[in-house]
């Protein structure tokens, strides 16, 4: 099946730049969590992607021809997912730039791999990705994102330095993101000489921590590494301050989104997390901010790096005059792009070579870049 995808998305390609039957757009995409538990960074990749796409348009379009923007809902599940990328090679896409979780933007990258659909996520960061894709010799996966082994290292390291002799505890939720992160932090931790007390897991979609709390009380636990999704941290803190456990949360880039507060509430207070440096304060993005900020809607989280995601593209695009994604991939790799993000370096596998990671505080239902950690 995936073959026949393949040859139809092929055709299709070829149609856009046919003299006879020529169609008059190209169709793109962009994937991720529209509804469910995730659906606050699903608007995140769907506002970028519709402001991208009215921009490039506005501009000339790509080739001279206009965007056509397909939105796919692949609610983080994997098996949706495959099924969200079949579909968007039938119907002849291009390029999309999704998916959101890693757990979907994996199984996803086989399907666009085989239907020459070129591949950007904002916000997949599990090493796997573009690991397994350089492994499988596919060149169409990149990132806008940083990866979880240099986010990891961040977290990882701080934790050692400033709970040396305390008990720690990393929790993740099994997730292909979630404990990736968690293990990623756990090597840099266990590396700069702390080893937690304690290493457990919860379900996606638990709704009763007690259990998990008690145990933690029992092991005196002094921080939490959560490598969670904003909904399940967020439970998660709030059932510990109700239970008069006080322990330090400390987590990752799944957190970057106002709904943590609306879950956690007051008991968010002080949570830290790593994520890229504001991309809200950038210099390079400042006029498109401003243009969110006007139609009432804060562009925080990964929104910007779904718009950036369909600038490399566009611009990688126009610059060797075709949207085959093999010479598109060779146009991306080992050069840089400007976008709302800054200038992104692009190595060889297809990850961004230029990334960092800084430390957030949350604080009075906001989070902002702390100079403290």
């Amino acid at each position: 099946m995936r073959r026949i995808l393949g040859t139809l998305a092929a055709v299709a390609t070829a149609a856009l730049f046919t003299g006879s039957g020529a169609r008059a757009d190209i169709l793109v995409s962009t994937a991720g969590p529209m509804t469910g538990d995730y659906a606050s960074f699903g608007e995140q990749l769907r506002r970028g992607a519709e402001m991208a796409v009215a921009d490039i348009n506005a501009a000339g379009g790509v080739l001279g021809q206009q965007l056509v923007l397909s939105i796919g809902d692949d609610a983080c599940d994997p098996k949706q997912a495959t099924a969200v990328a079949n579909e968007s090679v039938s119907k002849g896409v291009v390029f999309v730039a999704g998916h959101f979780c890693s757990s979907s933007s994996i199984p996803a990258s086989a399907v666009y791999a085989e239907g020459n659909v070129l591949q950007i996520t904002p916000s997949s960061t599990n090493p796997a990705l573009t690991d397994a894709a350089a492994a499988s010799g596919w060149t169409h996966v990149f990132r806008t994102c940083g990866r979880d082994d240099a986010q990891g290292l961040v977290a990882g390291k701080l934790m050692a330095e400033k709970y040396a002799g305390k008990a720690v505890a990393i929790i993740h939720d099994k997730s292909t993101y979630g404990k990736g992160i968690a293990d990623e932090t756990k090597k840099a931790m266990n590396a700069n000489g702390l080893q937690e007390a304690m290493y457990e897991a919860i379900n996606q979609g638990d709704l009763d921590y007690s259990a998990l709390i008690s145990k933690m009380k029992a092991a005196n636990i002094e921080a939490i590494y959560a490598g969670l999704y904003h909904t399940e941290a967020g439970l998660l803190i709030r059932q510990a301050r109700e239970q008069g456990l006080m322990a330090q949360l400390i987590s990752e880039d799944a957190l970057v989104t106002s709904e943590f507060w609306a879950i956690a509430g007051e008991a968010a207070e002080g949570t830290i997390m790593t994520f890229a440096p504001d991309p809200r304060k950038l210099e390079s993005g400042k006029d498109i901010v401003a243009r969110f900020t006007a139609e009432g809607y804060d562009p925080e989280g990964y929104t910007l790096y779904t718009y950036a995601a369909f600038q490399v593209w566009a611009a990688a695009v126009n610059a060797v005059g075709t949207v085959d994604a093999v010479a598109v991939s060779a146009a991306i790799r080992g050069k840089s792009y400007d976008t709302v993000l800054g200038s992104l370096a692009y190595d060889d596998k297809g990850d961004v070579s230029n990334s960092q990671y800084v430390w957030y505080l949350w604080s009075k239902g906001e989070y902002a870049e702390t100079p403290m950690m």
